[in-house]
């Protein structure tokens, strides 16, 4: 007896039921036969190096060429600073409407991929999205750097921020690899007893590198952003480390002992819905405050700019505007209990 549903070939369509713009998008990332495009790459193997520091540079050529023109429509100034080993990028918008907040972001890229250029533009956009001074941590990668390396930084550039900002009045967030770096992060700092954020957001968040969710079989290919599994990249991360744990996976943390309300997003053709699913419950059950926000037919990373793409920024830009001026709604500081499950991992 076959232990699933067995599928019949079939082609499914792009909905009527988005903007012509977002139909638009699908399109664009699929071939004459209806086959993905980003498909027909195949990660190298963890263990070789070679290869994957020629992928990850044509990736970074690809992004950087993309936020190029970008750069020059967005009206915030854009510092580096370094701090330890880390490296972050302090954008500063030109109609600031606070000097007393900040938002920390953490840029996608499948672990692996994104830094540079790409996190100095994302830095400059949220910054300009949210009118405050915001923090793109180019967090050091694989495979030069693997874990805990990323996860140190994001660590080394919250502790800086804490010393120029109250914690009720820093938000972080990330998208895809970043918001796993956000919510790991988060639950890191409650561990070693910092303060919290006022909040989090995780957009399509890569927050279990088992892919052990129902959504990395149902929507494999259906997802045209990515189409299938990322595990080469998960264990070229991890370094050997187990992709279980927590701060790799916080999927599969303890939030019982705290942690700030939560902005959730994923779509219903996202390879990670799922995980945004049992994300949702889980602090829920836990007690933590928790919007999620599932778009029609979206994919991994959103539509590149549709309709829908503005309407998830506005209720992103609304939520972290709602943590700064609702107090009762702020965390309290991490570190009264630890978990077990969230002690280091060596």
């Amino acid at each position: 007896m076959t232990d699933g549903v067995k599928l019949p070939e079939r082609v499914v369509p792009f909905p009527r039921s988005i903007s012509e713009e977002a139909q638009a998008a699908l399109r664009r990332l699929v071939d004459a036969q209806g086959v993905p495009v980003n498909s027909l790459h195949v990660m190298p193997a963890p263990e070789d190096r070679d290869a994957w520091m020629q992928v990850k540079a044509a990736v970074d050529r690809q992004y950087a060429a993309g936020m190029k023109g970008l750069a020059g429509t967005l009206k915030a100034s854009v510092e580096t600073r370094i701090v330890g080993d880390a490296t972050v990028h302090v954008a500063t918008p030109e109609d600031m409407a606070s000097a007393e907040r900040a938002y920390i972001d953490l840029h996608g890229g499948a672990l692996v991929f994104g830094g540079g250029e790409a996190c100095r533009v994302g830095a400059q956009m949220q910054a300009v999205l949210h009118r405050v001074r915001c923090y793109g941590v180019d967090y050091r990668m694989p495979p030069e750097h693997p874990y805990p390396a990323a996860l140190d930084d994001c660590m080394a550039i919250y502790r800086h921020v804490l010393e120029e900002y109250a914690p009720d009045n820093i938000v972080i967030g990330g998208r895809s690899a970043g918001g796993n770096l956000a919510a790991a992060m988060v639950l890191r700092a409650r561990d070693e007893g910092l303060p919290l954020p006022a909040g989090v957001v995780l957009l399509s968040p890569e927050l279990d590198l088992t892919e052990s969710g129902d959504s990395f079989e149902v929507n494999r290919l259906v997802d045209v952003v990515l189409a299938g599994s990322l595990m080469p990249n998960n264990l070229l991360y991890a370094g050997g480390a187990d992709l279980s744990h927590p701060y790799l996976s916080p999927l599969f943390g303890d939030f019982s002992q705290g942690f700030p309300p939560v902005f959730l997003q994923s779509g219903t053709r996202d390879l990670f819905l799922s995980t945004a699913v049992r994300m949702h419950r889980l602090l829920r059950r836990a007690n933590v405050p928790v919007e999620l926000h599932v778009f029609e037919a979206m994919p991994h990373g959103g539509f590149m700019g549709a309709p829908e793409d503005r309407e998830l920024a506005g209720e992103v830009a609304r939520f972290v505007r709602e943590r700064w001026l609702s107090p009762q709604s702020r965390p309290a500081s991490g570190g009264i209990h630890l978990s077990p499950k969230g002690a280091p991992l060596k």
